[in-house]
């Protein structure tokens, strides 16, 4: 054996025994895991598969109840309750035992009608085992299953998640809203606000899109091989199986879609994922802003005990929690658009482009899941270093140009003479250079300015400089309450 295949042979074992170690392929499985966890219970594998045994066990009980079909009676509580054990006690066991059936039918949503029916015999139902999958085609299930993982997954993991990032940054806004802050536009010097005014903002812009998020609706069908009822018609013909179906969706708690071809449509899902898209963008935007408030030394971060910002410079606190969750929010978008634009075509009646596209929901969310915990523990090691604030106004009193060639604006509509060109005499003092107070005052005195107006420019700071910020941060954060 040469040395490199000695090389590659040890590779090789090294990959097995890594493998065998329980090593993972994605970080959200590994590395990650404690963060998105709560995942796994709505849109894992497992959860696929019990959110699939939930649709087959109500379609069977919601059959029973309509005495849809001739020979059936309703069933007993007793009996309704041991059918939905296998879905509300669905555990390590009953995974093993679907991976069986699986095995021998190479089909997944085959292997949940064959679980199902191998309990009815214990719960003394063995002449209904025809009535379990009755009329179904394996999207029926798939598309009932899916929304159901999505709407939970969403409800009761992503909102509350996203909902503690807003939440978060508005009691940060709420402790600067009157913080007087230079804004930047272009990079550059522009007329002061707060900081808890420009928190504030992004507190509006994700709170709406979390409203949004938070009114979708999650549709479901359960019509057919190709949507038309056609084997429900056929087997029962005088039932009415649009309203039976409608009920049936409903019931789950989910929307109906009334007309479909083999497969329900996913335009839904779609604009879900466009909404998270742009929650996440939005978020994208605030991790830049924080890190570049950061950079210039707005903000100051809490050195954690024991960690290393790096290898070689012993000084540094990086932002790391603000530059992970923009890797994932950009990270979920690719998955979320992806998704969204391949979810809603298929062709003609039906291909499987979709189903493994479907498994990749849960990747999409767990990266965004992880940006909102990492923009969360980030706000969590900042804190507000207003003496650098109040430091950057104190060195850019041109900013005050723009007050004061307005000032003159009102003076001349007023009637106050020399008041010709007042854009252009600011510009002429301020371009491009710095301005000293002493400088700017002189200048406001030699404007010959009507007394009152003089007078409250002369008063008149950077740090004063900011409108009614103040006021509009703190509507819009108590608008939340």
């Amino acid at each position: 054996m040469t040395s490199t295949d000695s090389s590659l042979a040890t590779t090789d074992s090294a990959r097995r025994s890594l493998a065998d170690a329980g090593a993972v392929l994605g970080p959200l499985d590994g590395r990650y895991r404690s963060s998105v966890s709560e995942l796994t219970e709505h849109l894992s594998e497992a959860a696929l598969n019990r959110n699939r045994v939930v649709v087959e066990v109500e379609w069977f009980i919601h059959l029973c109840e309509l005495q849809v079909l001739p020979g059936l009676d309703q069933l007993s509580a007793d009996q309704k309750h041991e059918l939905r054990r296998l879905y509300t006690e669905f555990d390590a066991a009953s995974i093993a035992e679907l991976a069986e059936f699986e095995a021998t039918t190479v089909h997944d949503v085959k292997a949940v009608e064959y679980f199902i029916s191998a309990h009815l015999k214990d719960m003394g139902l063995q002449r209904l085992s025809s009535l379990v999958h009755f009329a179904c085609t394996s999207e029926d299930i798939n598309n009932l299953a899916y929304a159901l993982g999505i709407r939970d997954a969403i409800h009761q993991v992503w909102i509350p998640r996203a909902q503690e990032t807003i939440d978060t940054i508005a009691e940060l806004a709420q402790g600067c809203q009157h913080t007087p802050m230079l804004s930047r536009t272009h990079g550059q010097p522009a007329t002061p606000t707060t900081l808890g005014k420009e928190l504030a903002v992004f507190v509006h812009r994700l709170q709406r899109q979390l409203d949004r998020i938070s009114r979708q609706q999650y549709l479901g069908k359960i019509n057919g091989a190709t949507g038309t009822y056609a084997a429900h018609h056929v087997a029962v013909p005088h039932a009415n199986w649009p309203v039976i179906a409608q009920s049936f969706v409903e019931s789950l708690g989910l929307s109906f879609n009334p007309l479909t071809t083999q497969i329900e449509s996913h335009d839904y899902q779609a604009e879900l994922y466009d909404d998270l898209s742009r929650f996440n963008q939005i978020l994208h935007g605030f991790c830049q802003d924080v890190w570049s408030y950061i950079s210039i030394g707005y903000f100051t971060q809490v050195p954690v005990a024991g960690a290393t910002g790096s290898s070689t410079m012993p000084h540094k606190v990086n932002p790391i929690r603000f530059e992970n969750a923009e890797a994932n929010c950009e990270l979920s978008n690719a998955i979320l658009h992806t998704l969204g634009q391949t979810l809603i075509e298929s062709r003609w009646q039906r291909d499987l482009t979709d189903s493994t596209s479907q498994r990749n929901i849960g990747v999409g969310l767990g990266h965004s899941v992880l940006a909102l915990s990492n923009v969360t523990r980030g706000l969590g090691q900042l804190t507000v270093a207003e003496q650098v604030l109040a430091a950057d106004l104190d060195n850019n009193w041109e900013v005050l140009g723009e007050a004061i060639q307005t000032v003159m604006r009102a003076e001349a509509i007023a009637g106050t003479e020399g008041m010709e060109q007042p854009y252009e005499r600011l510009k002429e003092l301020t371009r491009g250079q710095r301005v000293t107070p002493e400088r700017m005052r002189e200048f406001v005195r030699s404007l010959g300015l009507s007394s009152q107006a003089e007078e409250q420019l002369l008063k008149l700071t950077p740090a004063t400089y900011t409108g009614v910020a103040a006021q509009l941060a703190a509507e819009t954060l108590e608008g939340r309450r």
